[in-house]
């Protein structure tokens, strides 16, 4: 697939608990389950979405907090926490001579960095965390698991994060970090990330759009598929997963088939009509798949449901499930990113970097029905 939005209901398996025993979860033998004590965790980056969420929720959870990055974004946020400055290029000296229970990297994209902090950190935590991504699977034609085939660069040696890049560099770092931990490492892969604090916009435009009123464009069907991971459930999942010692892989993305393009439209209306009173109403209009492909439009969380991205949103997260990932309403998620919306700064709520402007919706609008006609 052109992996242009490069990101980023199942049963347990018999016997599996919520302490995180699902298939291909693995607890160290004698470890402690539960949140038997506050642990000493660092964060490699903690300043920006993912990151920020992690940070509050484990410091609701009394754990002690360390934050490493070049303190350039957000420095005012968290005065009490412990920041180390340094550089994920090379620059990792204010880590040495700490010790961690873990460590989670929300910050790794490319390989070679993921290795120089892997290597230092190796003697100094017991677990290490990776954020990586559905991206790093190798084709979308078919429903993945955490077993399929994984994305491959034909230059290892490319640094440049791309959208053709990305799912390959986000592979080779997982099996960077497995190499140099063997037993120790914990990989997510989640799809798109989203909610409150969301940079991209990317989920942020279904909302923003529903509050603005009118004929909105919604593609495809309202039975395609999508997936997605509120950015808060991801982070409560890593911590679940540290605080109960797993190691293993784990795709993080909402059941497959629980949520459509109808139910995301939907709650964003929903969501609209109670905080922004929008009117008119928000009322969908459907633009088929293929007129969408030919205008070479594309829009955020929807991936055309056919073809080589048939099985984009049908990603299993069983594994996930049966270890405790629990999932926020879709309708929850939709709220309270536009609440987060409609309080941001006038210039960011008005051009958001995904979705359609006003004046390109409306023509492709025209242009869509006039074919019809």
């Amino acid at each position: 697939m052109k992996r242009r939005n490069f990101i980023g209901t199942a049963a347990a398996a018999l016997g599996a608990s919520r302490l995180g025993l699902a298939t291909g979860a693995v607890a160290e033998p004698g470890a402690r389950t539960g949140r038997g004590h506050p642990l000493r965790l660092l964060i490699l980056g903690g300043t920006q979405f993912i990151g920020v969420h992690l940070t509050q929720i484990a410091l609701q959870r009394g754990h002690q907090v360390t934050l490493f990055n070049r303190g350039k974004s957000n420095p005012g946020l968290f005065p009490g926490v412990e920041k180390l400055t340094g550089d994920r290029n090379g620059k990792l000296g204010a880590l040495r001579g700490q010790r961690w229970d873990a460590v989670i990297d929300d910050s790794g994209y490319v390989p070679r960095h993921v290795r120089l902090s892997a290597q230092l950190l190796a003697p100094q935590v017991r677990r290490y965390l990776f954020i990586s991504s559905i991206s790093a699977y190798a084709s979308f034609a078919a429903a993945n698991d955490e077993n399929s085939p994984l994305a491959r660069l034909k230059d290892e040696a490319v640094e440049q994060v791309t959208g053709e890049t990305y799912g390959g560099l986000k592979a080779l770092c997982e099996k960077t970090l497995a190499g140099i931990m063997p037993g120790r490492a914990l990989v997510l892969r989640p799809g798109f990330v989203v909610g409150p604090d969301d940079p991209t916009d990317r989920f942020t435009y279904w909302p923003a759009r529903a509050a603005r009123g009118g004929t909105m464009l919604a593609p495809g069907t309202p039975g395609d598929p999508v997936q997605f991971i509120d950015a808060r459930d991801l982070a409560r999942f890593a911590l679940d997963c540290v605080e109960h010692n797993l190691t293993g892989t784990f795709n993080v993305v909402t059941p497959p088939g629980a949520y459509t393009m109808g139910g995301l439209i939907a709650a964003s209306s929903e969501a609209a009509e109670a905080l922004a009173h929008p009117s008119p109403p928000p009322v969908p209009a459907w633009v088929a798949a293929d007129f969408l492909e030919r205008q070479q439009v594309d829009l955020p969380i929807w991936v055309p449901p056919t073809g080589d991205t048939a099985g984009f949103a049908r990603i299993s997260a069983a594994r996930a499930l049966g270890a405790g990932l629990a999932i926020t309403p879709i309708a929850t998620t939709a709220r309270d990113t536009l609440q987060w919306q409609l309080g941001r700064p006038e210039a960011q709520q008005t051009h958001l970097k995904a979705g359609l402007s006003p004046e390109k919706e409306q023509a492709l609008l025209a242009q869509y029905q006039a074919k019809r006609a």
